[in-house]
């Protein structure tokens, strides 16, 4: 039989006493606007960039000077936000920043030689050209996760309200379920965008040559030439941001109850997303590296275009047994954890600094 909270409606609960405070949830909203969401994602991913990009760019030097990058070899670096391939020396005359010459004795040694000799702008090389993508993916992303977020606990809270005796999931669920959602979305939309940037960075194309690339790509396979690297990616981008949001969401609930109401949102936030974001990056490994192998199909042959995920796997088995399946899982999380506590520890404290004034 229905309480009568719920028969008296939303709207006659708003009074002081227990049915203000059943219905106080349902009435929930987003303490900041659209505006301040995109301000504060655009802020944190600026932020993630310039603290990550320097760390990225000396170990690439230190890794060039130890054992030099093979003829047409290609390699990825991160800017804290995304993966970016780059190509030999041998590939691109002159020589990009990652195989200019140096005698480092060290990360901090290698740090002061590159600002002193090559210009304090030497150590975030490379940085601009992949903000002008992953800057408006990551803001559309973060938009998209807190507004499906707040609304799906808000539901979740309502249920708890007017129906206990039906079981509701926890909190954490509604962040998993908006995650996935966000990230399916942001996937989709700059999937195509993805591939060319891929193609390109991999074997330095022009306009020209990219342009009858998607002509043959078109041909060859049609709209799903350019969703090549689409499954794998979600295959590692569904599964991670499930994991990550809903971890998030666990572990700040948490340490914000230990800490009581004096805690600080910026260190709650920067220690949940580290724990986070390395959880995320063990479990969903594995596809990341099918993904790699996906994506710089585009553009080849009619046979290797038409690889189905399987086969891909199948051959990667077959080349390097299942340590394929693992290779570089340590530098993933040493990049991957402090980037997602910078971004989500700045994203918040952002939006708490709107939410004060």
């Amino acid at each position: 039989m229905p309480s009568p909270c719920e028969n008296s409606g939303v709207a006659n609960c708003s009074r002081a006493g227990p049915c203000a405070k059943k219905v106080e949830c349902c009435q929930k909203q987003l303490t900041v606007g659209v505006m301040q969401q995109v301000t504060a994602s655009s802020s944190g991913a600026i932020v993630t960039s310039l603290f990550m990009t320097p760390l990225d760019v000396v170990k690439i030097r230190l890794q060039q000077q130890s054992r030099p990058f093979p003829k047409g070899e290609c390699f990825y670096y991160h800017n804290g936000l995304m993966d970016v391939v780059c190509e030999a020396c041998e590939v691109r005359k002159p020589c990009e920043w990652y195989q200019r010459p140096g005698n480092f004795r060290g990360m901090a040694d290698a740090m002061v030689k590159i600002a002193r000799h090559e210009g304090i702008r030497s150590l975030w090389s490379g940085l601009a050209p992949t903000m002008v993508m992953a800057l408006p993916a990551t803001v559309f992303y973060f938009t998209t996760y807190d507004n499906l977020s707040v609304w799906l606990k808000k539901k979740m809270c309502c249920r708890r309200a007017f129906s206990p005796e039906k079981w509701t999931p926890p909190d954490w669920t509604a962040a998993a379920a908006a995650g996935i959602a966000a990230r399916t979305i942001a996937v989709t939309v700059v999937s195509p965008i993805e591939m060319v940037r891929t193609k390109m960075q991999s074997q330095r194309l022009t306009y020209h040559e990219i342009g009858h690339l998607i002509k043959h790509s078109w041909a060859t396979k049609g709209i799903s030439s350019f969703y090549l690297g689409w499954t794998p990616t979600m295959l590692r981008d569904i599964p991670f941001s499930g994991i990550y949001w809903a971890g998030y969401d666990w572990f700040k609930t948490r340490l914000t109850r230990h800490q009581g109401p004096d805690h600080s949102p910026f260190v709650v936030s920067f220690v949940s997303g580290a724990a986070a974001g390395s959880l995320a990056s063990v479990f969903t490994h594995p596809f990341d590296v099918i993904k790699t192998n996906c994506q710089i199909r585009i553009g080849g042959t009619a046979d290797d275009m038409n690889k189905s995920i399987a086969t891909v796997i199948r051959e990667m088995y077959h080349q390097r047994g299942i340590s394929a399946f693992s290779a570089g899982l340590l530098p993933r999380l040493v990049k991957v954890s402090p980037a997602c506590a910078i971004m989500i520890s700045f994203y918040e404290y952002f939006k708490y600094l709107f939410q004060k004034h």
